[in-house]
């Protein structure tokens, strides 16, 4: 089966540290989830809904479910880009990652996240996305088209 094709992508370069190495030498499975929460902070900012605009929004996004398929180890030093594609927003947000080697354009991993939209102060669930969330969203496909 086909995957449908996102509505919005971003990818950022980043060059793997020592720091995010387990003892044997490769990232430590953990530090993905923070490698696509950088793509994923670029891609909101994209959509003129970073952190800052979702604070004043009164609303907040959770994590409800995340996926990662580890193809090939992450390595110090190893050059990568990490692309955010956003597959849903109008009702939560639905973003797939992937980690290629920007070198040789090999691909190192993939996964996705889904977020809830929650009202700031009564903590409960919303059943659509912030107004300013899906304007900045059509602004970027009206700017695609």
């Amino acid at each position: 089966m086909k995957r449908p094709q996102p509505l919005v992508e971003h990818s950022v370069p980043y060059v793997v540290p020592f720091y995010d190495l387990d003892p044997l030498g490769i990232v430590w499975h953990g530090n993905y989830l923070k490698y696509f929460e950088k793509a994923r902070e670029a891609l909101m900012i994209k959509l003129n809904y970073g952190y800052q605009t979702m604070a004043h929004s009164d609303y907040i996004f959770p994590i409800v479910e995340s996926h990662v398929k580890y193809i090939k180890p992450l390595v110090h030093e190893q050059a990568i880009i990490i692309t955010a594609q956003l597959m849903e927003y109008e009702n939560r947000l639905k973003i797939h990652y992937r980690i290629t080697d920007q070198i040789h354009g090999h691909k190192l991993t993939e996964g996705y996240t889904t977020q809830v939209s929650v009202n700031r102060n009564s903590r409960e669930l919303e059943f659509q996305s912030p107004t300013e969330l899906i304007r900045g969203v059509q602004q970027c496909l009206n700017h695609s088209l």
